[in-house]
């Protein structure tokens, strides 16, 4: 809500400056987004009347201008603007005047000047020069009857401010002036101007048939016909001035009365050109098959979800939110109808994003407009039509289809104590919300408060105890600490913290992003493999329109966004909820019946192994790095793969990642169809991980290191095509070594070829170390240890000594 300091004044003036009065407006709750002032500083600017212009007799751009200034003679100032005129009314700068800096900060001053041989005593200013806006095609041209010799500030008011308000959307009546001039009365004290709101003259009986088809979209339609208007007519100054200051621009004159009363009284409402009405207006919900070309040249369907307001052959507007292009005034109208009506909030509420496009008249009515006040507000627009395009207006139609039903809310004055947590008298509590101008009775220790119309926002006690706050001041609250004794809550010791789990990929070489928990459908069904994922009732965008139940697909997305930028080595992970319907949740105060939310861990890694550097060779990333970081990552937890299938993932390039016979994750490259659909040039590998299976990590134990030397045993096995890696270690641990055993590693493969074209066996080479802490190893303990371990591979594995 933006509006000049100068108009609030004129309803409610209290004894603050401009600073005061945003701090006391922010700490009622309308929060001062910003506060600037209209023009820079400058001085020794006034208005100026040019009474003579001659050509400048060496320069055929420039002329030479008397200007008359209110001083005892008229000044002599050479200028070089195409509109420079004999009776204009322009700014113009004296000589010893300070003009608003450039884009070097320093004030340029104006001096005694000689152009071209002739001598100029001033400077004659446009709009862009006095820092006004950018228009620099000419003199700014001030209306006729500017006073000459005022200051320039003074003239148009160019020491007020503009004020930007950020507002919450239960303070629908502060989108007016009035209604935050009235927030201000109650703050402060201050008298409130009521706006006179005198009824017209009936010039005309002409009145157009109404007729509501639809109480639930629309509670009370006022509206009357104006006859002989003139739509060429100009726009007063001071109301162009006023909605330019409210960020709206001048349109027509009919239109700028429209807005001008929306900023005024917050009354939205829309005028029709009356000539092009056939028939009667219909106020009901649209049709399917139904469309409509609006004023802002867009046409758009409609269904029944959508309010219309219709004439007997076609639909002229949307309900609420903006009006038809076929309707619409125009310099040819000649008569008018002109319609202030309240629109149920959830009848408008959320149309606009539909067509992808939101109006001022939308933002208020799906908050709330009063609906008490329609007709007083069609006569503050009527009275300002007959006053700047004439014309005779007809009687008000009113159609009260369905007017909110009045409303009681009360407030206990020992709960306000102790959701305020400070003490309050019923006294105390009836004055703040008598100065809100809320009417109320008190019984007791409970006050009732009878809700204004044009208060949406009223509804439970709580609203009530955030007005007695909002009055007393949030700066008045105790600040006490808190009676219970805070303990920290110790981490156990087998358990990090996702930050560490952070800080450890960051020290891998991966670089953290954080995605949308809203993703494309299509996503979820390529990448995850999500035939039905959770559907959003109002997405934020069409391409946001499900919950994730992976994080792969926004890091592919984050390294296409990359690539795209010409870099070449990506590292990138991300720690994040993903969402998935699970039947055996249960409904409680951390997790939602039938829908799992765990916490999950994702990397990726593209492009080199390492940074380009000339002491190691330049290889492409592959599954064994991503594998070896997700190793890292789980510490001392020993994790297992497997074979596994991801839809994410290459059918053969792909594990799953086992901790304690648990599945927990997948670490694999990209799937082929995957890598040409995003159009990578080469393949990234991927891993997701269960969060907490991360963050749970065995205590590493201290152990003495054995004063005995170990013993190395290197075998070499003849292996089966189809036995793994690891069902051959798993063998290898679960034999009995009697505790001898303390490492094995495999440090060479060998394939036979057979010459048969079948799989051939391997040869695997094993080293084995042995030791024992209390004595020196025997050659006949090595020797039984090891034939423990070839045994147990014989009998589980088939596997034989070479």
């Amino acid at each position: 809500m933006q509006f000049p300091e100068s108009w609030l004044r004129e309803f409610c003036n209290p004894p603050l400056s401009t600073e005061v009065l945003a701090k006391t407006l922010t700490m009622a709750g309308m929060e001062v987004e910003s506060l600037t002032a209209v023009a820079p500083p400058f001085s020794g600017v006034v208005v100026g009347s040019v009474v003579a212009v001659e050509q400048h007799p060496n320069a055929d751009k420039l002329r030479v201008c008397t200007v008359d200034v209110g001083q005892a003679a008229p000044l002599q100032i050479v200028c070089g603007a195409s509109n420079a005129r004999v009776g204009i009314k322009v700014p113009c700068a004296l000589v010893g005047a300070a003009l608003p800096p450039g884009d070097d900060g320093v004030p340029f001053a104006i001096k005694v000047g000689k152009l071209r041989g002739v001598d100029s005593f001033g400077m004659l200013c446009s709009a862009r020069e006095l820092k006004l806006s950018d228009d620099h095609a000419g003199l700014l041209e001030l209306a006729p009857d500017a006073p000459i010799g005022q200051d320039i500030r003074v003239h148009l008011n160019l020491d007020d401010a503009i004020f930007t308000l950020k507002l919450t959307p239960n303070l629908s009546h502060c989108l007016s002036v009035f209604g935050i001039a009235r927030e201000v009365s109650a703050l402060t004290g201050a008298p409130l101007c009521e706006p006179r709101l005198a009824s017209a003259s009936v010039g005309t009986q002409r009145q157009l048939a109404v007729k509501v088809s639809a109480a639930d979209l629309c509670g009370r339609f006022s509206g009357r016909v104006i006859e002989n208007v003139n739509p060429k007519a100009s726009t007063p100054a001071w109301m162009v001035e006023r909605l330019a200051r409210c960020g709206q621009r001048s349109v027509t004159p009919l239109v700028d009365i429209s807005n001008y009363v929306m900023f005024e009284l917050g009354r939205p409402s829309h005028i029709f050109d009356l000539d092009k009405i056939q028939g009667g207006l219909d106020v009901r919900w649209g049709r399917v098959g139904e469309s409509l070309k609006l004023l802002n040249g867009a046409t758009i369907s409609l269904d029944d979800k959508v309010g219309v307001i219709a004439d007997d052959v076609a639909v002229e507007s949307l309900a609420g939110i903006m009006g038809g292009d076929a309707t619409a005034v125009s310099d040819s109208t000649r008569h008018v109808y002109v319609e202030a009506a309240f629109w149920w909030p959830q009848a408008v509420a959320g149309r606009s994003r539909r067509f992808n496009f939101s109006t001022d008249a939308g933002h208020r009515f799906e908050r709330g407009v009063d609906a008490a006040t329609t007709v007083a507000h069609l006569e503050r627009i009527t009275q300002l039509v007959l006053d700047i395009c004439g014309g005779q207006a007809g009687p008000i139609g009113d159609v009260q289809s369905s007017m909110p039903a009045p409303r009681s809310v009360s407030m206990r004055v020992t709960r306000a104590q102790r959701v305020l947590g400070m003490p309050l008298t019923v006294d105390q509590c009836a004055d703040a919300l008598r100065k809100l101008s809320l009417p109320l009775t008190v019984e007791g220790d409970t006050l009732t408060v009878a809700v204004p119309s044009y208060r949406f926002d009223l509804a439970i006690e709580e609203d009530l105890i955030e007005e007695v706050v909002r009055m007393i001041g949030f700066d008045q609250l105790p600040t006490s600490p808190p009676q219970a004794p805070i303990t920290p809550r110790w981490r156990k010791e087998a358990q990090r913290g996702p930050f560490q789990v952070r800080h450890q990929l960051a020290d891998l070489g991966y670089q953290e992003t954080i995605n949308y928990s809203f993703v494309d459908e299509k996503w979820e069904a390529d990448l995850a493999g999500n035939a039905s994922p959770i559907k959003l009732l109002n997405p934020i965008a069409s391409h946001m329109g499900v919950m994730r139940s992976s994080l792969l697909a926004g890091l592919v997305n984050v390294l296409k966004f990359n690539l795209d930028r010409r870099l070449q080595r990506v590292r990138l992970f991300e720690v994040g909820r993903v969402f998935a319907r699970d039947d055996s949740v249960p409904d409680s105060d951390r997790t939602v019946k039938g829908f799992s939310q765990p916490m999950r861990v994702a990397g990726l890694a593209y492009g080199g192994a390492s940074d380009k550097q000339w002491g190691v060779a330049d290889t492409a990333v592959d599954f064994y790095d991503a594998k070896g970081d997700v190793e890292r990552l789980f510490g001392t937890g020993r994790p297992t793969f497997v074979v596994g299938e991801h839809p994410a993932m290459h059918p053969g390039r792909c594990a799953q990642v086992v901790l304690k016979g648990l599945p927990v994750g997948f670490v694999g490259e990209l799937h082929p169809k995957w890598r040409q659909s995003y159009d990578l040039p080469k393949a990234p590998v991927l891993f997701e991980l269960s969060l907490d299976a991360v963050l749970h990590q065995a205590v590493p134990r201290f152990e003495p290191v054995s004063k005995y030397p170990t013993v190395q045993r290197d075998v070499a096995l003849m292996v089966g095509a189809t036995v793994s890696y690891a069902d051959l270690m798993e063998a290898v641990w679960s034999a009995d070594t009697q505790g001898l055993l303390i490492d094995a590693v495999l440090f060479d493969i060998y394939l036979i070829n057979t010459g048969d074209g079948e799989r051939a066996d391997r040869s695997f080479a094993l080293r084995l170390l042995f030791n024992h802490r209390e004595a020196t190893l025997t050659d006949a303990a090595v020797d039984g240890a090891v034939q423990s371990v070839l045994a147990r591979l014989s009998s589980s594995l088939g596997v034989r000594l070479r």
